[in-house]
C-alpha cells in the first residue's frame, strides 16, 4: 500500500510540472502586461481544477456567502499541508499569494511565482517591512490576496493552528478591506507535512462569511485576529468530528 501511496505521489508531481510547463506562456501574459493580473487567479484556478482531476482527488468547495465582484476580500485560511497552496488555487475569486520566497528557488517556477505574487523572507526585517507595504499596494491596484496567518506550516500540534501574525489584519483595516476566514479541514490526513505518501480523504475547502472591517482601527486588530482564529478552528473541530 506504501508502494502504491508513493507512486501516487511521484505521478501528481509529474501532472503538477506538466501543467505549469504548458500553462507558462499564458502566466507571461501578466507578468509582462501588469493590467492582466486577473489572468493570475483564472490560470492558477484552470491549473488547480487540471491537477486535482488528473490525480483523482475529490474535492468539495463551499462559500458561505454570495462573493461580491466588486468587492475585495483578504483570504485567510489555516496551512498545515504544502497541499493547501494548489487547494487554494481552486477559489473562484482570482487572488494573488502573499507568502514565504521559498519557492523563488524553484527553476522557472519561482521567477513566474515572485513576478506574479508577493514574497517575503521571513527572517528579515526589511523583507517584512517591504512585503507589508507591496501587499498595501496590491490592495490600492485593486487585487485580492491571500494570506497564510500563521506565516508558514508552524503548528507543533495539527490540525491546532500557530498564532497568527498581524500582517493580513493590519492590511485589512489600513485598507478597510474584509477578511475571509478559509478553513481546510483535512489536507494534513490527505498529505502531511514531510510525507511523500498521500491518503484517501475528501479535500474540503469552507470559505466563511466575511468579517467587515469598516470602521475599525488598529486598536481592533487583536480582536480581528481572534474572531478570524475562532472562525477557523470552531470548523475545524466541527469538520474533524463529523468525519471521524
Amino acid at each position: 500500500m506504501k508502494f502504491f501511496k508513493g507512486i501516487h505521489v511521484g505521478y501528481a508531481f509529474v501532472v503538477f510540472t506538466v501543467l505549469f510547463i504548458v500553462l507558462l506562456p499564458f502566466f507571461m501574459v501578466p507578468i509582462i502586461f501588469k493590467s492582466r493580473f486577473q489572468w493570475t487567479g483564472v490560470l492558477n484556478r484552470i491549473w488547480a481544477r487540471s491537477f486535482f482531476t488528473l490525480t483523482f482527488f475529490k474535492y468539495d468547495i463551499e462559500y458561505r456567502f454570495k462573493p461580491n465582484k466588486d468587492q475585495q476580500y483578504i483570504f485567510c485560511p489555516n496551512h498545515f499541508s504544502y497541499l493547501d497552496i494548489p487547494t487554494m488555487g481552486l477559489n473562484k475569486i482570482n487572488a494573488i499569494f502573499v507568502g514565504k520566497n521559498d519557492m523563488e528557488r524553484v527553476p522557472i517556477f519561482g521567477f513566474m511565482y515572485k513576478k506574479l505574487h508577493i514574497t517575503v523572507d521571513r527572517k528579515s526585517l526589511k523583507s517584512k517591512y517591504s512585503t507589508f507595504v507591496r501587499s498595501l499596494q496590491a490592495l490600492d491596484d485593486g487585487k485580492n490576496l491571500m494570506i497564510f496567518p500563521e506565516g508558514g506550516m508552524l503548528s507543533q500540534e495539527v490540525p491546532r493552528m500557530a498564532r497568527f501574525k498581524d500582517g493580513a489584519f493590519r492590511a485589512a483595516i489600513e485598507k478597510q478591506i474584509p477578511i475571509v476566514p478559509v478553513t481546510i479541514p483535512f489536507n494534513w490526513i490527505i498529505l502531511p507535512d514531510g510525507s511523500f505518501q498521500a491518503n484517501q480523504h475528501l479535500l474540503k475547502v469552507v470559505y466563511h462569511e466575511p468579517i467587515e472591517t469598516k470602521g475599525m482601527t488598529l486598536d481592533d486588530l487583536k480582536r480581528l485576529k481572534e474572531k478570524t482564529f475562532d472562525t477557523i478552528d470552531l470548523e475545524l473541530k466541527f469538520q474533524l468530528n463529523e468525519n471521524r
